[in-house]
């Protein structure tokens, strides 16, 4: 297994570390349920230094970019981060990303972890008539993300950036404990937070890791796995690449047809999308609670109208609502807020309903 920069600390922290994409990552350190409450109402410390990095830069860096997105990038300005998507020409996912523009010719992609590979080479193929330079920086970086209502307050003691005035999506270089670093005000947890690149070695990742464990532990800040990162993310339904979005499902059908900008000329999966905007999805990916005592799991076979309809994409007991949510690809017709449809559980059939999503939305 790989190891981040910051393994050394998560062993001094005590996580139960497990593999994850070719990675050796914590799971948890003090508990899912227990994580997971204490990003909600104070804070979380995470390793997501598996993530991938790839530059793109040169003088057709913008042409290139928004010719294998979706999004337009014509609407970025330096400092601003945006999310986007890889498609195949079938409108499909390639993968799902944050595309960083430091400046107008030259950008950071950040990827899926159990992707970066995929994506940089075809990157380098589709990119390949474009006057660019796509350069792989995934080992040059760690990348912590701090969490949660007590975020700001902690990370704030430790750099002189203002973070208070950094907009949701954008962000700054300066230092960190002294560090080079790169903020952005991002995060995969449905909470106000931070994401830090560290392009150091690893005894100053850890270092800071480290130091941040220990000034949050007052304000209830507390380092988080694996397994609360997922439950997290999908309270706030935010979704998951190989589970709630693959290349077996379009971008409208996956309900982010908020990322996709068709007026703003050729790129990748374009055409498709044309056709299917006119002649209507027939699914769409919904968020649901169980109305039976149960956990519906990925992978969980639906039934719409005593017929089997795909599986359960993602799915927990989330903690901070203390309900059974999920997700799962529907029948147009069946995905209005209220419909009913069953889960199978293990050879029992239980009810449920689809829900408006998100499923937690922070107090602002």
């Amino acid at each position: 297994m790989k190891k981040t920069k910051l393994n050394a600390a998560l062993h001094e922290l005590r996580g139960k570390m497990v593999e994850f994409a070719g990675w050796e990552l914590p799971v948890q350190f003090s508990g899912i349920n227990a994580e997971h409450i204490a990003v909600r109402t104070a804070g979380g410390l995470f390793d997501v230094s598996h993530m991938g990095e790839i530059a793109v830069g040169g003088p057709q860096a913008l042409a290139a970019l928004q010719y294998v997105t979706a999004n337009d990038l014509a609407r970025l300005e330096p400092g601003k981060i945006q999310y986007n998507a890889f498609l195949t020409p079938e409108g499909t996912f390639v993968d799902d990303l944050l595309v960083y523009m430091q400046d107008k010719n030259r950008y950071l992609l950040v990827v899926n972890a159990g992707n970066t590979a995929k994506d940089f080479n075809w990157l380098l193929e589709k990119c390949a008539a474009f006057e660019v330079e796509i350069n792989n920086l995934s080992e040059l970086y760690s990348q912590i993300a701090v969490q949660g209502p007590q975020a700001l307050p902690l990370l704030a003691e430790l750099t002189d950036m203002d973070l208070e005035a950094m907009p949701y999506y954008g962000f700054c270089e300066g230092r960190v404990l002294g560090f080079p670093a790169l903020v952005s005000r991002t995060g995969y947890t449905g909470e106000d937070g931070f994401e830090v690149y560290l392009a150091g070695p690893a005894d100053e990742a850890c270092r800071l890791f480290l130091e941040l464990a220990a000034r949050g532990e007052s304000r209830g800040v507390v380092p988080v796995g694996l397994g609360a990162r997922d439950t997290l993310r999908l309270e706030a339904k935010m979704a998951l690449y190989g589970n709630d979005i693959d290349d077996s499902h379009t971008v409208l059908e996956a309900d982010l047809g908020w990322i996709l900008k068709l007026h703003k000329g050729e790129f990748i999966g374009r055409e498709a999308l044309l056709r299917q905007k006119e002649s209507g999805i027939k699914r769409k990916l919904v968020g649901f609670k169980l109305l039976e005592p149960g956990i519906a799991r990925p992978g969980y076979p639906v039934i719409v109208d005593g017929r089997p309809f795909g599986a359960v994409t993602s799915g927990t007991l989330a903690p901070f609502l203390k309900q059974s949510i999920g997700l799962a690809y529907l029948p147009v017709t069946a995905a209005a807020v209220g419909t009913e449809f069953k889960v199978e559980l293990r050879g029992r059939v239980l009810r449920a309903e689809v829900v408006k999503t998100p499923f937690y939305k922070r107090s602002k």
